[in-house]
Formats: C-alpha cells, sequence, structure tokens
C-alpha cells in the first residue's frame, strides 16, 4: 500500500476512534475540568486545555484560561503534537519554523511556550493532548513534565470510564426495552388465556375459542409466544398426539413472518390468531405487514437443482406439518389447520411452498 494511502488509512480509522467516545461538543464535565485546573497550577502557566483533533477542528473539551472552545486544526500546536509519541515541548514558538508564523503566534494570544502531554485510545490512536501554554518562554521542569503526562493517563482514563458508562447505559436501555417487551407479550398471552379459560367456562362445548395476539417482529419473542399458544392448546385439549407439529409449524410461520415479512425489523409487528373449533381442530393464522409472495413463484426445495438453498424450507416443512395450509393477502398471511389425532395422517394439497 502506498504511504499516503496508509496514512489515509490511519487518519480514518483515528478519527473513526475518536467520535467512538461520543464527547465532541458535549458540555463540560467536572471530572474533566479538576484535571485541567490541575495542569495548569502544577506547570504555572495561564492557560491550560484538554485538546481534541477533529478532522478539521481542534475542539476543547476543558479549558482554563482561554475564551473560545475551537479553532481551526491548521493553526492547532495539537495537530503536531498528536504525531509525537510522547511529551512534545515548544519552549519558544517565534524560535520554531513549525509556529513562528502562527497567527496565534504572530497575534493575540501571542502564544510563546507549549506543552502537550498525548491522549490515545484504547487501541492506541492519538485523540489530543492535555497541553499547557503560556505567552513568554520557558520550560518545565523534570517533575513538572511527570505530572502533565501522569494528568493525561488520567485523562486517558476519564476518557474509557466515561465511554464504557455510555455503553453501560446502552445495554441497560435495550435489556430493559426487551424485558419490557417481554413482559408486554406474557401480560398479553395471560390475558388471552384468562379469556379462554372464562369462555371455556361460560360457553357450550362446540363453541370456538379464540386467541389474538400481537408482537414485535422480534425473534426473541417468538418462543413465548409459542408457549403460550400450547399452553392454551393443552387447556383445549386440542394438541393430544400433535404437539411436535404445531409447535415447529408455528415457529416456522413466526420466523417466516418476522424475517421476510418484517425484515428483522422490531418496530414493526406480527400478528398470531388462534381458535380452537368445536371439533377440537387448531386453526393458526399468521399475519405480517410485508408485500406478500407468489406461493407459486417459490421452487420446490426438494427439487434437484434447490437442494444446496434454504430457500422454500420453512413452508414447505410447514405444509408437511399441518393438514391444511392456504395463503392470503399474497402471501402475507398465512393459515394453518391441524385436524385433532391426525399426528400421522399426511399433508392435505395446499396452495404452493414457500420460504
Amino acid at each position: 500500500m502506498p504511504a499516503e494511502a496508509s496514512a489515509d488509512a490511519q487518519e480514518q480509522a483515528r478519527i473513526q476512534a475518536l467520535h467512538s467516545y461520543k464527547i465532541l461538543d458535549t458540555d463540560p464535565e467536572q471530572a474533566f475540568d479538576d484535571l485541567t485546573i490541575l495542569a495548569s497550577h502544577i506547570c504555572d502557566t495561564p492557560v491550560a486545555l484538554i485538546s481534541l483533533i477533529d478532522s478539521s477542528r481542534q475542539w476543547f473539551k476543558s479549558r482554563v484560561g482561554l475564551s473560545v472552545s475551537e479553532t481551526p486544526r491548521e493553526l492547532a500546536f495539537c495537530n503536531i503534537a498528536i504525531q509525537q509519541p510522547n511529551l512534545f515541548i515548544v519552549p519558544d514558538a517565534t524560535k520554531d519554523p513549525r509556529f513562528s508564523s502562527n497567527p496565534f503566534v504572530v497575534s493575540d494570544p501571542k502564544i510563546r511556550f507549549y506543552a502537550g502531554a498525548p491522549i490515545t485510545s484504547s487501541d492506541g490512536h492519538p485523540l489530543g493532548t492535555l497541553c499547557v501554554v503560556d505567552v513568554v518562554p520557558r520550560q518545565l521542569t523534570p517533575s513538572q513534565q511527570s505530572a502533565l503526562l501522569a494528568l493525561s493517563h488520567q485523562v486517558q482514563a476519564q476518557f474509557e470510564l466515561r465511554k464504557n458508562l455510555m455503553e453501560l447505559r446502552s445495554a441497560l436501555q435495550q435489556r430493559d426495552k426487551a424485558e419490557a417487551e417481554r413482559d408486554r407479550t406474557i401480560v398479553e398471552l395471560k390475558n388471552a388465556l384468562d379469556h379462554v379459560s372464562r369462555l371455556s367456562g361460560l360457553l357450550p362445548a362446540c363453541s370456538v375459542c379464540k386467541l389474538d395476539v400481537t408482537i414485535a417482529a422480534d425473534p426473541n419473542a417468538i418462543s413465548g409466544v409459542v408457549d403460550g399458544v400450547m399452553q392454551i392448546a393443552r387447556e383445549m385439549k386440542c394438541v393430544e398426539g400433535n404437539e411436535y407439529e404445531i409447535d415447529l409449524a408455528l415457529r416456522e410461520a413466526l420466523a417466516n413472518a418476522i424475517v421476510h415479512g418484517c425484515e428483522n425489523d422490531p418496530s414493526k409487528k406480527v400478528e398470531c390468531c388462534v381458535a380452537f373449533t368445536e371439533s377440537s381442530d387448531i386453526v393458526i393464522i399468521v399475519r405480517d405487514p410485508g408485500q406478500g409472495f407468489s406461493p407459486s413463484a417459490i421452487p420446490n426445495p426438494l427439487a434437484e437443482e434447490n437442494l444446496g438453498s434454504n430457500h422454500g424450507r420453512g413452508i414447505y416443512l410447514i405444509n408437511q406439518l399441518m393438514d391444511e395450509v392456504s395463503f392470503e393477502r399474497n402471501g402475507a398471511e398465512i393459515r394453518m389447520r391441524k385436524l385433532a389425532g391426525t399426528s400421522d395422517a399426511p399433508a392435505l394439497s395446499v396452495t404452493g411452498t414457500g420460504d
């Protein structure tokens, strides 16, 4: 790889690492301000900064003795400092050809002295510096240099702590969201079960009992729905000898609806309706908001040319497991029936095969 391309790739990786901390343009934080104040005090300089180098600017997370929040990157001393592995010191900027014509040296604030300790990401990318600035030429004592480096390590540690806390907070929010969705599904299933139990006690044995539940298009929700349906079916004595077939067929139908009908988008919904007939048949309807498909256009997965493909196996399996299978709304709704006591019976003729 040419050196220029390699440098561009490294810079892109550095910028990506910086942005992963999600710290640019955030409000002041006491943990960082305390370290900047300490740097200014220990090094006896009027200005101290936590400076981060973005693609086109230098932005200050914390600042002492400076009113602006950012400057152009091309004018930043820190832009040179991040290219150095260790503490970078400019004793007198007017005598350094890299900075002598810099507007911040020639005119206000007339920088003369600069010392920057590197701040790096956890994987070694330079992000910026903890730096101190003075308007007179000078040097730092060895103890001041050591202290500035130690403080930069603390800044880096605060960066990691802040990032870890954000990731933990995000993970907890996702967990809470998943648990809330699970709890909502459980409540719906329990309510449906209670409803069925009430109906079974009030209605004649020949009446039809129904379950209608809507879930987010999340594969993790499938087991909860299937378990709830099977529990109700057992209560209605509609799964004797057919439990495996019904369980697997419903899982396949829900998975197809989530993957194909909802394209794995958890903001979309899948509806599952279940009816138990007077003859103890079970009828299951699974609906999704997708565009559907043409059952006749789905290839037969048992054909020799399709044996290496997974395409079409889901609906083919449902066809074999259930006694009646049909499609409505151009395939966005699948209707399945399992006749009572038919676990060993061959599947009836159905409308096409699919995924």
